[in-house]
């Protein structure tokens, strides 16, 4: 089940199809900032082997999901470029308070909402896109989306327990949906 508070409006995938270049260019970001999270926080917690070798595998395959964007990318004749970073992540960023445990529990809250924010976008790719090939690849993404957003809850409960977790994720989800709800002038994966 993903936490989310709010579902993306049906003409989403409308208002996007036309910037899938620049969508793609998004997403490939996206998956690298997914890896480099994981790895930030097995940096920050490499004395937890229970919670750092698990996000090995999450740095394993969202590095896997960058090379493939990439590769659909420069198959479309595109090219990865720079992008201004996005207000949905900064804003999401922010919200993390800085004192441990609660720093932590805070991280993989927001990790698992972006991960369960891309399984739901990317199921509207998967069903709604006329492009079948690109369709196709987001929906070979959606198991790896989900297990991500169950993972990260799991791994907050090596530092909280599951009632201080679900709160903190109630808040956050709150928060998450009034970010997605202003949207971001960028066509973007998360905007």
């Amino acid at each position: 089940m993903l936490s989310l508070k709010s579902e993306t409006p049906p003409d989403w995938v409308a208002r996007i199809e036309p910037h899938m270049d620049e969508v793609l260019v998004d997403h490939a970001h996206c998956e690298k900032k997914a890896a480099g999270t994981a790895m930030n926080m097995i940096f920050s917690y490499v004395e937890h082997p229970q919670f750092v070798v698990p996000l090995t595998e999450v740095v394993e395959e969202e590095l896997l999901h960058f090379r493939q964007v990439i590769e659909l990318i420069t198959a479309r004749g595109g090219k990865l470029v720079g992008q201004p970073q996005s207000s949905y992540g900064r804003r999401l960023g922010a919200l993390i308070r800085t004192a441990e445990p609660h720093k932590v529990v805070d991280r993989c809250c927001v990790a698992a909402l972006i991960e369960a924010r891309s399984c739901e976008r990317f199921t509207l790719l998967r069903d709604h896109l006329g492009d079948r090939h690109l369709a196709d690849f987001y929906g070979t993404l959606l198991e790896s989306e989900a297990r991500h957003h169950a993972l990260y809850l799991r791994l907050a409960e090596h530092f909280a327990d599951k009632g201080d977790i679900w709160s903190r994720l109630e808040h956050l989800a709150g928060e998450e949906a009034a970010i997605v709800a202003d949207g971001d002038p960028i066509p973007r994966l998360h905007a």
